[in-house]
């Protein structure tokens, strides 16, 4: 049900690419009650110039190292279900791989369910 997209500046290691998805992945299943293999992402690295974060905005202090995260998924989850997805990110993030949290980035996008085709050219959620 949720496609993620994860875009960083150019230079991280494949298995620091890596570990974002999973920590992501880990927070939408334990988090908002994603179900187990339901995992789509794209994680894509971009010069520095071709991702611009303003550095100050909301009083937040960014560095270089911002991560913007977009999750598509659809409608329904609670503003206290999304504000504990986004600490739960930002948390582990920050654990497992040293990145502070004032630069995780993250947007949410809900969809009604009939606008997910997983295959086949067929709307699987409707019935």
């Amino acid at each position: 049900m949720p496609l993620v997209r994860i875009d960083l500046r150019e230079g991280k290691s494949p298995e620091f690419r890596a570990e974002i998805g999973d920590i992501v992945y880990g927070a939408l299943v334990d988090v908002v009650g994603v179900p187990t293999n339901d995992r789509f992402q794209v994680i894509q690295e971009h010069k520095s110039r071709a991702l611009v974060a303003d550095p100050s905005y909301m009083g937040i202090s960014r560095s270089d190292d911002v991560v913007f995260i977009q999750i598509t998924l659809n409608q329904g989850r609670s503003v206290e279900q999304k504000r504990n997805l986004y600490r739960a990110i930002a948390d582990h993030l920050h654990t497992r791989l040293d990145l502070r949290r004032e630069d995780v980035f993250i947007g949410l996008i809900e969809v009604a369910k009939e606008n997910w085709s997983f295959g086949n050219g067929e709307a699987q959620y409707v019935r």
